[in-house]
């Protein structure tokens, strides 16, 4: 982007957001902690009001992309928000437009059937010798509490095997949510763990096979469809 490039006045355009949006760009063509510009720099060169600019330096601020630094060698800088910010922005959308537990349900669900397809194609030795040695270890997960720290562990790998930073966002963000979110009664593991350690096995297996669409499958059948069976049998 031209760095003279001027804030568009068209009709019925917030000036407000029009300058956010063209600092954004600019922030976002250069490297973290870059030097902007200083308050009447911008404000020439945007060729917008001062009071206009720092409000528009407000709403970046709120949104991690900005530094407004003082004194000596100070100015707008460029910045990024850490994950965990994005993380809350994407939470509160979800709470703002709540859902119901099955929709919820649907989106952890395509996540990790997504997510276990893409392990498949994974090629690091150290990584699929980690799975492998997880897998081995399965058998030795009795209880709930011991089964949750096992998914745990598998959905870390899972990510490294992956490494897709925004898909990773996604699923941390909608697995939070629906571990939030009131659910019907689910008579899920107690009785069945061992049916649930076969569906593991087998996802897991495909995933060491490099078959991303065996891996779906069997993600698909021993999670959202295994739950949804559960929760019509409470009916």
């Amino acid at each position: 982007m031209s760095a003279n490039m001027t804030v568009p006045r068209k009709r019925g355009t917030n000036l407000v957001a029009a300058t956010a949006q063209v600092l954004r760009e600019r922030i976002f063509a250069q490297a973290p902690g870059t030097l902007i510009g200083s308050l009447h720099d911008l404000a020439r060169s945007l060729e917008v009001g001062i009071v206009t600019l720092q409000q528009a330096a407000r709403v970046l601020e709120h949104e991690g992309l900005l530094e407004v630094r003082r004194g000596p060698g100070g100015g707008y800088y460029g910045a990024r928000p850490d994950d965990a910010a994005l993380e809350r922005a994407l939470d509160a959308y979800f709470r703002v437009h709540p859902t119901t537990y099955e929709e919820a349900l649907d989106m952890t669900s395509l996540l990790f059937n997504e997510l276990v397809a893409a392990a498949a194609g994974c090629t690091d030795a150290d990584l699929r010798a980690q799975l492998q040695a997880l897998q081995q270890r399965l058998e030795a997960y009795d209880s709930d509490a011991a089964l949750g720290t096992f998914e745990i562990e598998f959905q870390e790998l899972l990510f490294q095997m992956v490494r897709r930073p925004l898909f990773e966002m996604l699923t941390r963000v909608t697995l939070h949510y629906a571990a939030s979110y009131p659910s019907p009664t689910v008579h899920a593991l107690a009785h069945d763990i061992e049916s649930w350690k076969a569906g593991r096995h087998r996802i897991m297996a495909a995933i060491l096979a490099n078959d991303g669409a065996l891996a779906r499958f069997e993600a698909d059948r021993s999670n959202r469809a295994a739950i949804v069976r559960h929760l019509h049998a409470a009916q």
